[in-house]
């Protein structure tokens, strides 16, 4: 079984913290001590982001990060080089996030090779159209047990949001506004209502939110409505200001 279902289904009541941070940055090397760190200090998935020049629905936070992690000489194959042995330490689900151009340019069917070679879990591709994926390539993610992830906004129509469940089969990356990331504070009375109409549509993939989450009450919020939270823009400034050596603190801070 592919590590993010089984990471899902360990224990029902059990609360997932995903944590994004962009490869290559703050340093080119850093990837996997911070991804080691991460487990260790109590994360249970993570999402590695691969930088690429023309981001979509990044804040510039994140952008920043990509920018530096691009300068650093990051590209899809030093990554993989990075994460070549990371299964020799980590157990946790990992997930590759990035953009579709890298991918279609290495090769749609290679890159899902190698992710399955190094250990990668799943994919999350904000700018694959749903209908493009389903028709071209799912039988390649299928093919390497690859899980395409894919994100709902509060303007996804209620026949959109119960597609994309029929051709999921991990989570669904439920965005908790229609914002870039690392832009709002806390959530408002209409994110709520969305978080609660997706809960009620009872759908068979369990929903993690992300964007506007960045500190143990955001956090909490968020795990009221959905199997779990992913925190990126926050984890990033915390590089940025401490170094990678702060991780375990940082996360300490949200779990608790």
């Amino acid at each position: 079984m592919n590590r993010i279902n089984q990471k899902l289904q360990e224990n029902s009541n059990e609360k997932l913290l995903s944590i994004y941070f962009t490869a290559g940055y703050p340093n080119l090397n850093d990837t996997a001590t911070i991804i080691q760190d991460l487990e260790k200090s109590g994360v249970g998935m993570i999402e590695i982001g691969l930088p690429f020049s023309d981001p979509l629905a990044d804040g510039p936070t994140i952008q920043a990060s990509s920018t530096q992690a691009l300068k650093n000489g990051m590209t899809t194959e030093v990554l993989f080089g990075q994460l070549k042995y990371i299964r020799k330490t980590v157990n946790i689900p990992l997930v590759i996030m990035g953009y579709f151009n890298p991918i279609l340019q290495y090769g749609v069917e290679a890159f899902c090779k190698k992710c399955k070679e190094i250990g990668i879990d799943g994919l999350i591709i904000p700018d694959l159209p749903v209908d493009v994926y389903n028709d071209q390539y799912k039988f390649i993610f299928e093919k390497y047990d690859i899980i395409n992830v894919f994100l709902i906004t509060p303007q996804t129509s209620e026949e959109r949001v119960r597609f994309i469940d029929s051709i999921s089969k991990g989570f669904i990356y439920m965005v908790s506004s229609a914002s870039v990331t690392g832009s709002s504070s806390g959530f408002s009375d209409i994110q709520t209502d969305y978080f609660k109409r997706i809960a009620n549509m009872k759908l068979k993939n369990p929903q993690v939110i992300g964007f506007g989450i960045s500190d143990h009450e955001t956090y909490t919020q968020a795990i009221k409505y959905a199997k779990g939270a992913i925190i990126g823009s926050a984890f990033i400034k915390n590089l940025s200001k401490n170094g990678v050596d702060n991780t375990e603190h940082f996360i300490h801070s949200i779990l608790n």
